[in-house]
C-alpha cells in the first residue's frame, strides 16, 4: 500500500476534514520564493504564511493548516504543521515578507491568523515531499478533498537542499536565481559556456557566452541588475524575466575565443539573428 499524507494526519491524530493544505508557490518581483525564505527565515516565512486574503475567510478558519514550499527542482516539500486559534484584519501598514510592499500598497483586504506549529510533526519538516497531483494552480486544498490525499515521494532522516539537476536539465528564471541552493550557485560559477535567454513575452530568444570571472552564474548577473546585461538588442526590448537554459559547456581548458567560437556556432543553429535577439 502507497503511503500517503493523510495517513501522517491520522497517526498524529488529525482528521483531515480539520486540515487545509497549502501550496506556497508565487514568486515575488525581486525572485524571491516562499521556500527561499522558509529556508532562510522561518518567522519571516510564517509571517509571510499568516496572511490570507478576506475573501477567502471562510476556507482558512479551519482548525489546521499543513504547510508546503517548492524546492527549486519543483518538488513539493512539506514545511510545517500548524494549528490556527483565530484571524484579525490586517492593518495597512502590516508589510509582507515576500512581496515587501504593505497591505496598502497592494491594495488587499487580509486577515492575520494566529498560528501555532504543532512539534508532533517537525521531524516531517525539510524531509517529507508529496506528488501534488494535477491541478498545480490550486495552491489551497482541502485534506479531506478527492485530491487532498496526497501520495508521499519521498522521506528522508534529514532536510537537504535539492541536488543540481545537472547542466542539460537546467531551467530557471532569471528572477529566481538569487533563491538558487548555494551548491547550485558554486557549480553554476565554476562553469563557463553557452546559454539562451528566452523571453516569454515576445516568444524571441537570445544565445549569449558565459566565459569570464564565475562562469554563467557571474554573467547572468548583469542581467538581474540590468536587464539587459549590456546586450543592444536585449536593450531594445522592455525588461522581462528571461527564462534561462544552457546550451552547451566549454571544458576547463577552454580558451575565451574557443567559447566564443561555440557561441557563434549556437547563433546559426538556432538562426538567433535572423529569429531573436542577437545583433552581431
Amino acid at each position: 500500500m502507497a503511503l500517503t499524507f493523510n495517513m501522517v494526519l491520522k497517526n498524529g491524530g488529525l482528521d483531515p476534514f480539520n486540515v487545509r493544505l497549502m501550496r506556497h508557490q508565487h514568486v515575488a518581483d525581486s525572485g524571491l520564493t516562499p521556500y527561499a525564505l522558509w529556508r532562510d527565515d522561518r518567522a519571516e516565512f510564517e509571517r509571510y504564511q499568516s496572511a490570507q486574503r478576506a475573501n477567502r475567510r471562510e476556507y482558512f478558519a479551519s482548525r489546521y493548516w499543513a504547510s508546503f514550499v517548492v524546492p527549486p527542482d519543483g518538488s513539493t516539500m512539506f514545511a510545517g504543521m500548524y494549528e490556527v486559534f483565530g484571524s484579525s484584519p490586517a492593518p495597512d501598514d502590516w508589510v509582507d515578507p515576500l512581496y515587501r510592499l504593505s497591505r496598502l500598497q497592494m491594495n488587499l483586504e487580509l486577515d492575520l491568523y494566529e498560528c501555532s506549529r504543532l512539534p508532533a510533526f517537525d521531524p516531517f519538516i525539510g524531509c517529507l515531499k508529496v506528488e501534488w497531483g494535477p491541478g498545480a494552480r490550486s495552491w489551497a486544498q482541502r485534506a479531506d478533498s478527492n485530491t487532498g490525499d496526497k501520495p508521499i515521494v519521498e522521506l528522508t532522516q534529514t532536510f537537504r537542499e535539492p541536488d543540481f539537476p545537472g547542466f542539460t536539465h537546467f531551467v530557471e528564471n532569471l528572477a529566481s536565481l538569487p533563491s538558487l541552493p548555494p551548491s547550485w550557485v558554486a557549480t553554476l560559477s565554476a562553469s563557463r559556456g553557452v546559454y539562451l535567454l528566452t523571453c516569454p513575452r515576445t516568444r524571441e530568444q537570445y544565445v549569449g557566452a558565459a566565459h569570464g570571472f564565475e562562469g554563467f552564474w557571474g554573467r547572468w548577473q548583469s542581467y538581474i541588475a540590468t536587464g539587459h546585461g549590456g546586450n543592444v538588442g536585449l536593450k531594445s526590448r522592455d525588461p522581462s524575466d528571461y527564462q534561462v537554459s544552457i546550451l552547451e559547456v566549454a571544458g576547463s581548458a577552454a580558451t575565451v575565443e574557443q567559447i566564443i567560437a561555440m557561441e557563434q556556432l549556437w547563433k546559426r543553429k538556432l538562426q538567433s539573428r535572423e529569429m531573436g535577439l542577437n545583433k552581431n
